[in-house]
């Protein structure tokens, strides 16, 4: 029998070979990590269900800032955890607010070395832990949250954030916040909009790691897992409105969304490896089961290789300080 002409093994016979082909790499600059921060801590409380991940004090909060900016990963994007909530989620607002003087604390650390992100909605600051304001029947009332959201966003520029992520769905969020971030002289300030965000099952282990107090679901403001389209539309309409960066969130089950994305808007695409995408890979890492760090990083390079520029990962740390060995 006559040998092929054509023989792909060839860029694979070496790790030398395959390093040099690669089509896909991660970086540390392409990640960002998700970080807690707990209110009233004395020290940082383990999240039984996300394994490594914690919510942070005040304190040990700035020596992760620190390694981060020295290991050269691209962001922190910050969550408060606060010890009083209402209805209002009115500790969102207040300078004094857990997310804010994170926020601060953050930037004093690491100044311009280090982009400092803020999770911008009401989630974790509200009594029934949905992402906006209830109206009198008990549903979100989408303007009169927009109005807060615009409040919250000057709050987290002048409390220090680079970039704040709008992430509760609701309609014209990107505007109202580019709006009041302009309108106060924050037009440095970028919007990473959470531009298609699915109502999804893999968020789990963050509702332990924001305390959250939901009742019901967010299935009226949140994706539809079933929809594909309206992701593009939910996120051509956030460019419209002033979105510098546009996400998806999670990543593993909307791979084929990333790549919609990527291929409809011509800024950058931010995806999100979410707790429960880091749940399934722990457990079945901690029974035997896979390899996990052969894992995390097939995770990470699918995710890329879908057309993501940026990954926001919990992972971040430990896989730059792999990378940079």
């Amino acid at each position: 029998m006559p040998f092929p002409a054509d023989r792909p093994r060839r860029l694979r016979s070496s790790q030398a070979i395959r390093r040099l082909v690669a089509e896909t790499h991660v970086q540390p600059s392409q990640l960002i990590l998700p970080m807690f921060i707990g209110e009233g801590l004395s020290e940082p409380r383990p999240i039984a269900s996300m394994p490594g991940v914690v919510q942070h004090t005040r304190e040990s909060a700035r020596k992760a800032y620190a390694e981060a900016a020295a290991l050269g990963i691209g962001g922190v994007m910050l969550f408060g955890v606060p010890e009083h909530k209402d209805a209002t989620g009115s500790g969102a607002l207040d300078p004094a607010g857990i997310l804010n003087v994170a926020l601060a604390d953050a930037r004093a650390e690491v100044g311009d070395d280090l982009l400092v992100m803020a999770d911008l909605c009401l989630d974790e600051f509200t009594d029934h832990g949905h992402c906006g304001v209830l109206d009198a029947e008990g549903r979100v009332d989408n303007d009169a949250t927009l109005e807060i959201y615009a409040r919250m966003g000057v709050v987290q520029a002048e409390s220090g954030a680079h970039v704040v992520g709008p992430s509760g769905m609701m309609d014209g969020q990107v505007g109202a916040v580019r709006s009041a971030l302009d309108a106060a002289g924050h037009q440095d300030t970028v919007i990473l909009a959470y531009a298609a965000k699915y109502a999804s099952a893999f968020f789990g282990p963050f509702r332990e790691a924001v305390d959250s107090s939901l009742t019901g679901d967010r299935k009226t403001y949140q994706q539809d897992p079933a929809n594909a389209r309206e992701a593009v539309r939910e996120a051509l309409l956030d460019v419209a409105e002033g979105a510098d960066i546009v996400m998806v969130k999670p990543a593993l089950s909307y791979l084929d969304l990333i790549a919609d994305v990527r291929a409809a808007v011509d800024v950058p695409v931010a995806a999100y490896n979410v707790s429960g995408e880091l749940a399934m890979v722990e457990a079945a890492a901690a029974n035997g089961w896979i390899d996990r760090d052969r894992a995390i990083d097939e995770v990470l390079l699918s995710i890329r290789r879908a057309g993501a520029d940026i990954v926001l990962t919990y992972w971040a740390a430990e896989v730059a300080a792999r990378l940079t060995r």
